[in-house]
């Protein structure tokens, strides 16, 4: 009864949202949309939907706790983190928080950072939040473009895309994020990897269930809420792919194609050589040769394609 209860809820909460984009040009009027100033955009206006909770409706962690791994029991062996590490300190951000909340303001080794997962794209990307000189907080604006979540800073107002990396709209027209590299691990691989590592603790502020995923099934399906512009089939939608980026060239690497290589696999892009490491999707790292960690991420394969469709796809017959 329960699993019936919550499917319904599931479903009923995607149909909401879609026809919502469906009505998305009605909703805003005079450059106005969901308070946010749209009237100069880098990305067309129509293409921006409301994902249906209001600006904030899905709350940001501006203040973050963290404990000690051996104080995280609550945790799986096999539920995914977004695991960062800076200046020889790491944070652990477990998906089963960020699936609420979608961003996490936060400093580590002195540096402000931004953790920000979307659901709906399964892209988790880490940034600097010190954005030409200044350091920014963000939310949740409750649009998407996409299908991606469209991010917001409080000083600015500005929109900016997750997965274009940049700000869309607004004050910050134009000003990119700086990229800054994790991994995505299962709990059990992080901690084995880094065992000092803290991890982003429950204690929100917010009341959540963190034992609930609100999108479950939608992994599984290759039906998208949200229409998107360039589609392909050459892998299942919801495929995890990891994105590698040199410089400004970027490379695919879908996990089917991972589990048919070697690991450590060394490639190339840009002249500059890579190692990745792979362990049946549980773990997965970038580095050079001289084993610096190099800009890296995970997301739908859809979600990729759809913002970069001309990247370098990675099979292991190469």
């Amino acid at each position: 009864m329960i699993f019936i209860i919550k499917n319904i809820f599931i479903y009923s909460l995607f149909f909401l949202l879609f026809i919502t984009s469906l009505h998305a040009e009605n909703i805003y009027s005079d450059g106005l949309y969901n308070g946010f100033d749209i009237s100069k955009s880098l990305i067309p206006k129509g293409d921006i939907k409301s994902g249906g909770p209001p600006r904030d409706g899905i709350p940001a962690i501006k203040n973050p706790k963290f404990v000690q791994s051996n104080k995280a029991g609550w945790l799986d062996d096999n539920d995914f983190v977004v695991g960062v590490d800076i200046n020889g300190k790491q944070k652990a951000y477990p998906i089963r928080i960020l699936v609420w909340h979608e961003a996490v303001d936060d400093t580590l080794g002195d540096i402000p950072v931004l953790v920000t997962y979307c659901p709906l794209c399964g892209s988790a990307l880490v940034f600097n939040r010190m954005i030409d000189g200044d350091v920014l907080t963000f939310g949740i604006s409750g649009l998407l473009y996409q299908s991606d979540v469209l991010l917001y800073d409080h000083q600015n107002e500005s929109l900016w895309s997750q997965l274009e990396m940049k700000a869309v709209t607004g004050k910050k027209l134009g000003a990119e994020f700086e990229l800054i590299p994790s991994t995505f691990s299962t709990w059990k691989e992080w901690r084995k990897n880094y065992p000092n590592t803290l991890v982003l603790s429950k204690v929100t502020g917010y009341s959540r269930n963190y034992n609930m995923d609100p999108y479950s099934d939608y992994e599984k399906s290759r039906s998208l809420i949200f229409p998107v512009k360039n589609t392909s089939n050459r892998f299942h939608p919801k495929e995890k792919v990891l994105v590698v980026i040199v410089d400004d060239e970027a490379k695919a690497y879908p996990f089917s194609e991972l589990t048919k290589a070697k690991t450590p696999l060394k490639d190339n892009i840009k002249g500059k050589e890579i190692l990745i490491k792979f362990k049946d999707g549980k773990f997965i790292n970038v580095t050079d040769k001289e084993k610096n960690t190099v800009n890296s991420f995970v997301s739908y394969w859809f979600a990729w394609y759809t913002f970069s469709p001309d990247t370098a796809v990675f099979t292991a017959n190469n």
